[in-house]
């Protein structure tokens, strides 16, 4: 008696890449659309009302849906999908998810400081730049300049998104996360010093993906340089 299996056929086995490719060109592909309409509009504001006091009103909730949205790449590592780790990308994603839902949109006080508007264009900027490299890599290989410009940019744009960004806002919402007594009701510790110490802990943790960074940046550089010499 004949046992019917289930085989899968090779061009089955083909198309799965095709397949695999084709999402991720069109996630990377709207990622990069979303995060350069998110600059475009910070830029009208600027040259329209020559204030930088505008940001979070034009495109804080576009940006917000970019990043919630963004959760998918730590699914991506988590599944296989793309030769990533999981905990690092998702220790950026918790940084700036926090940043954006349980500070900046939380206090009206300070969403249109100077620091929202320097953490969205160093933002927009890298990503803008990451996104491209990544959906110009799923149908192919990008152009050495693109790639040069994906592991180089982020040596300047990232330490501004952080310091006079991020971290610098949050500390200019400790005094009204206090006087608010903000999560008070949802929390069983105080969000004021949870996020004081987050601001001591943000250096380091930073570190560890700046570094990372650069380790990923001297291995698809020196492949670039390899090609070249041959």
């Amino acid at each position: 008696m004949k046992t019917s299996q289930t085989k899968t056929t090779p061009s089955t086995q083909s198309k799965m890449p095709q397949l695999r490719n084709l999402y991720l060109f069109s996630y990377n592909l709207s990622q990069c659309f979303g995060w350069a309409l998110s600059l475009f509009r910070i830029l009208s504001i600027v040259f329209s009302t020559n204030s930088v006091n505008g940001a979070f009103s034009a495109v804080g909730d576009l940006i917000c849906l970019l990043q919630c949205i963004a959760f998918l790449e730590v699914i991506h590592g988590a599944i296989g999908i793309v030769p990533s780790r999981v905990v690092l990308p998702l220790m950026q994603w918790g940084g700036r998810t926090h940043f954006l839902l349980a500070v900046v949109r939380k206090i009206p006080e300070v969403q249109e400081l100077p620091s929202v508007f320097i953490t969205f264009v160093a933002w927009s900027l890298s990503e803008v730049i990451r996104y491209s490299h990544y959906a110009l890599n799923c149908i192919g290989t990008p152009p050495n300049w693109i790639t040069f410009i994906r592991y180089n940019a982020f040596i300047v744009l990232y330490p501004i998104g952080v310091f006079p960004g991020e971290m610098w806002l949050m500390y200019q919402a400790l005094p009204f996360i206090k006087k608010q007594n903000l999560y008070a009701d949802s929390l069983p510790f105080s969000y004021y010093t949870f996020v004081t110490v987050l601001l001591f802990c943000y250096p380091f943790l930073w570190m560890k993906l700046y570094l990372h960074l650069f380790k990923q940046r001297r291995s698809k550089l020196g492949k670039q340089q390899k090609k070249k010499s041959n």
